[in-house]
């Protein structure tokens, strides 16, 4: 598939805005200048590409401005822009998934924009080969777009046809007569090794069919022999789809678009339910899915969502796109409605389902998950966090914070690890002389301060912390922990910690860096914490 006026057809987009709905642009605007657009090329401003009206006038393609001008005096010149190109084709490449999953953009046209689509087994949906390639020309062409479609079974012959032939749709089998008659720039080599060829004599694609192979790929190079083979379908020839492949898929096409979020819901819920039943038959739940709504100009809005664990339960799955809907910071800007609406599994996980108490109502577990399901959809599933603990005694480093969707699917995994975290949390405790305290807030970073103290060990007398000074009535401690030189270095320092309460009540968690005479001569003190 070919888009020979990609550059004009968006200029006359972003010109006309929707007027072009209505039928083509330059139809509906006949007074229209001639569009082209200009880059800078061999020192000189060409033409790189410009609309029918333009072509008509004697403009070509390669031509400096100054010649062009000459024939056309009221060109609309615009500059080149191949990120905006690009940004358009794949929107339409996004568009075309409605027809197949498997679309690639054309990478080796550079300017000769392409997109490559396999159609394999998709035909019969939309009432086989020519309807659909009736159906995509048809709708690109309403939407603005001048398209040139060829359907083959190699993608190398198809994409010689698009540029080079007059077949819309090749016979099964026929791909390799078809493309003989056609230029050699139909194999997608460079300009330069065309003209080499050219100057042999070698116009077509038919005059190197049958000659022999070693001398061409000794005087030309194999890579004139490699595409010569993907285009007859000698050789395979894959092509790297831009969305991996779903899982699962679940679609609804409407006769007349929709616009009305109630319809948006209620096509989200029945395709949810329309999902379970394969779900069931493979044992999985689906822990990501998107749902695709089709726009008929041609745009599509995607919407995600993911779980904490796998889930087959159709109402739950509506009701997250439901939140996820309403987490959006704009509506969803309807246009002239969706033709379309798709929903994929994009991941799924075994499920395995888990006993329900009879007395009992809905299980603790799932009610947890089903809560951080709903604020996932709302919020965005990696900020809903929990936190965690590390290995490590060092009090700033004892804990993390990581995303609650990361834990085991598996339900006795996910048991496990809320088992250990309690566990570690709340350790065994055999006196009450045992527990160790810890501050109620705890810094992210020491902070350091000035101190009276008495030395080597013991606790402070009066301190200096943030401007202001307090007066120490009393004192526990110290706790010692060791330094972490595995981590750290052999540099690093003790700590011995002290919880401290002045004379207006107020207590603090503070400690001594470093042991007096032993790794330094001068230990730093440090606030670390705050006790309620």
């Amino acid at each position: 598939m070919a888009f020979p006026n990609l550059s004009t057809d968006r200029i006359h987009r972003a010109r006309w805005g929707k007027s072009w709905i209505a039928g083509r642009i330059l139809d509906a605007h006949p007074d229209a200048p001639p569009v082209v657009v200009t880059d800078t090329l061999k020192n000189a401003l060409r033409i790189v590409a410009l609309d029918q009206r333009a072509r008509a006038r004697g403009v070509r393609l390669g031509q400096s401005l100054s010649d062009a001008r000459a024939l056309a005096p009221d060109l609309d010149c615009h500059p080149a822009d191949d990120a905006a190109d690009r940004a358009l084709l794949l929107t339409i490449a996004a568009w075309c998934e409605r027809y197949t999953p498997l679309v690639a953009l054309d990478a080796a046209s550079g300017r000769d924009h392409g997109l490559f689509m396999d159609l394999t087994g998709c035909a019969h949906l939309l009432g086989g080969e020519a309807a659909l390639v009736a159906d995509l020309e048809a709708r690109l062409g309403a939407q603005g777009f001048h398209v040139r479609l060829c359907l083959a079974d190699t993608p190398g012959a198809a994409w010689a046809m698009a540029r080079y032939g007059q077949a819309r749709i090749i016979p099964e089998g026929a791909h390799g007569e078809a493309v003989l008659p056609l230029s050699l720039s139909g194999l997608r080599l460079e300009p330069a090794l065309v003209v080499s060829l050219g100057r042999v004599g070698l116009k077509t694609i038919g005059c190197i069919a049958a000659l022999p192979r070693a001398p061409l790929a000794a005087r030309f190079g194999a890579r004139l022999m490699q595409r010569l083979d993907q285009a007859l379908g000698r050789e395979a020839e894959a092509i790297s789809p831009l969305m991996p492949v779903a899982e699962l898929s679940t679609e609804r096409r409407f006769a007349e678009p929709i616009a009305r979020q109630e319809d948006i819901s209620q096509v989200i819920a029945a395709l949810s339910a329309g999902i379970i039943e394969p779900l069931e038959r493979r044992g999985l739940g689906l822990r990501r899915c998107r749902v695709r709504l089709f726009r008929v100009d041609g745009h599509v809005s995607a919407l995600e969502v993911q779980t904490a664990r796998p889930l087959r339960d159709a109402r739950m799955i509506a009701r997250l796109f439901a939140e996820r809907i309403a987490g959006l910071h704009d509506d969803l800007d309807m246009g002239f409605g969706f033709d379309l609406i798709r929903l994929d599994v994009a991941h799924a996980d075994p499920f395995e389902g888990a006993q329900a108490e009879m007395m009992a109502g809905n299980a603790g577990g799932h009610g947890h998950d089903a809560l951080v399901d709903r604020l996932g959809a709302r919020l965005g599933l990696e900020r809903v966090q929990r936190f965690v603990l590390a290995d490590t005694h060092i009090p700033e480093r004892s804990f993390g914070r990581e995303p609650v969707a990361r834990l085991a699917s598996h339900p006795g995994a996910r048991r496990a690890a809320s088992g250990a975290a309690a566990l570690a949390l709340l350790p065994d405790l055999p006196t009450p002389d045992a527990i160790i305290t810890r501050p109620l807030i705890l810094f992210d970073r020491p902070e350091l301060m000035q101190t009276i103290a008495e030395v080597p060990d013991g606790p402070p007398l009066r301190f200096r912390w943030r401007g202001a000074s307090y007066e120490v009535a009393r004192s526990e401690g110290p706790e010692r922990i060791a330094c972490e030189w595995w981590r750290d270095g052999r540099g690093a320092r003790t700590r011995d910690y002290f919880r401290v309460e002045d004379r207006q009540g107020y207590r603090f968690w503070l400690f001594r860096h470093g042991l007096y005479g032993r790794e330094t001569s001068e230990p730093a003190w440090y606030m670390h914490g705050l006790f309620a």
